[in-house]
C-alpha cells in the first residue's frame, strides 16, 4: 500500500524585514497510512509552516504534495479548499472554535459545510460528544468552557467528517499539563480507532515514546530522530476527563 502523504523537495521562503529566510528546504517526507507522526522543533523552525502547506492554508514556493490519490499541489485553489474541507481535519492549539455557535454547531458546520444532511451531522457530532465526555454540553456555547473541554470539542470537529489526514499544531500547548496529557491521550486514543493518519506538530518531547517515528525540523531541514513501533496508549477509562 502507498503511503498516505508523500512531500518531495518542499521549500517555503518567508521575507521578514528585507530579509529572506527559508523555512523550509527541499523537504522530503512520507508518511504513511495510520501512523502517528511527530513533528519536534523549537518555536519557528517551520512546524506550522508545514502543517499550513499540508493543508494549503499555504502555498510552497516549489516541491510538491501528494495525499492519498491527489496531489494536492497542482489543484486550483478552489479545489485545495474543497480538498482540505473533505479531506483534512485540523486540532489548532487555541482552538478556533467560533464563538457564536453552541458545541453542536461548532461540530456540525463543518460538515453541512461538505454536504452532509443536518440530521446525519448532528448524529455523528453528538455520538463523538459522547466519546469525548461532552454529551451534555451539545448546546453551550464555547465561552462556558474550560481550555480542555474546548479543545475536545476541537477534536471532535476535526474528526467529524471522517478525513484522511488530522493535522494537529501544539494540541496541549494552551493547557495546563494535566489536562495535556488527558487531551494528548484522548486524541490518539479517536484517531487510532477511526484509523487515521495523525501528523502532530509540538515542542514537547515527552509524545516521543507514544509515536510511531519522529522527525525534527532544524534549520530547514526534516531529519528522522526515532523509529519504532509505538507505546500502547493508556487508557482512559482510568482518567478523570475535567
Amino acid at each position: 500500500m502507498s503511503p498516505l502523504v508523500r512531500i518531495d523537495q518542499l521549500s517555503k521562503t518567508y521575507t521578514e524585514g528585507g530579509r529572506t529566510r527559508k523555512v523550509l528546504d527541499n523537504v522530503s517526507l512520507t508518511i504513511e497510512r495510520g501512523e502517528f507522526f511527530v513533528l519536534l522543533g523549537k518555536s519557528g523552525s517551520g512546524k506550522s509552516t508545514l502543517l499550513n502547506l499540508l493543508s494549503a492554508i499555504d502555498t510552497a514556493d516549489s516541491g510538491s504534495i501528494t495525499i492519498g490519490d491527489t496531489r494536492l499541489t497542482a489543484l486550483s485553489e478552489q479545489q485545495q479548499t474543497l480538498f482540505r474541507r473533505h479531506q483534512i481535519g485540523i486540532v489548532f492549539q487555541f482552538f478556533n472554535l467560533i464563538p457564536t455557535l453552541t458545541v453542536l454547531e461548532n461540530i456540525t458546520l463543518p460538515q453541512e459545510l461538505g454536504g452532509t444532511p443536518r440530521r446525519h451531522a448532528e448524529d455523528k457530532a453528538r455520538a463523538l460528544l459522547e466519546r469525548v465526555g461532552l454529551a451534555n454540553r451539545a448546546d453551550t456555547f464555547p465561552d462556558k468552557l474550560s481550555g480542555g473541554e474546548q479543545q475536545r470539542v476541537a477534536i471532535a470537529r476535526a474528526l467529524a467528517h471522517e478525513p484522511l489526514l488530522v493535522l494537529a499544531d501544539e494540541p496541549t500547548g494552551n493547557l495546563d499539563e494535566d489536562t495535556g496529557h488527558t487531551i494528548l491521550r484522548l486524541l490518539l486514543e479517536l484517531t487510532r480507532d477511526a484509523g487515521k493518519t495523525l501528523l502532530m506538530a509540538t515542542h514537547n518531547p515527552e509524545i516521543v515514546p507514544l509515536a510511531d517515528r519522529v522527525a525534527r525540523l532544524h534549520d530547514g531541514q526534516l531529519v528522522i530522530t526515532y523509529q519504532e513501533a509505538a507505546a500502547p496508549v493508556p487508557a482512559l477509562a482510568s482518567v478523570e476527563i475535567a
